[in-house]
């Protein structure tokens, strides 16, 4: 009698190796999209830091803040992750910027991102996924 030799795998290995990956691919995609939400909200944080930079210099030339217009800079950041709102107050002597959250991003937990001239940070959302400044 001549013995086959058994090459291959059975459906039951092949099934443990599924379900492996399955746990696996369940443990770590939660994991990354938080991470992508992390990277980016630094799109619209460096976004804002540069409109509070280029407020200052407006400020030092004409001895008040500006709208974006005023500035020469769009709302939408570079990567189109946020928008930035500028609302001035006290006859343009101090102002509040506030990135919204849009498109991918838009249900990042940390929400609306606000920076004020006085250079206090906030965020309208929880901080359950990193530091949201």
């Amino acid at each position: 009698m001549v013995q086959r030799k058994s090459v291959g795998f059975t459906l039951v290995e092949v099934l443990v190796v599924v379900a492996i990956i399955a746990i696996l691919a369940a443990i770590a995609y939660p994991s990354y999209t938080n991470y992508s939400f992390r990277t980016r909200r630094a799109d619209g944080k460096e976004f804002m830091m540069r409109i509070a930079n280029a407020q200052e210099r407006y400020y030092t030339n004409l001895n008040r803040y500006g709208t974006l217009a005023d500035l020469g800079l769009g709302s939408a950041s570079e990567s189109g992750y946020y928008t930035v709102a500028v609302a001035l107050a006290n006859a343009n002597q101090s102002y509040t910027l506030t990135a919204s959250p849009s498109g991918n991003q838009s249900s990042d937990k940390c929400g609306n991102l606000t920076l004020t001239s006085s250079g206090s940070k906030g965020y309208s959302g929880n901080q359950n996924n990193g530091s949201c400044w």
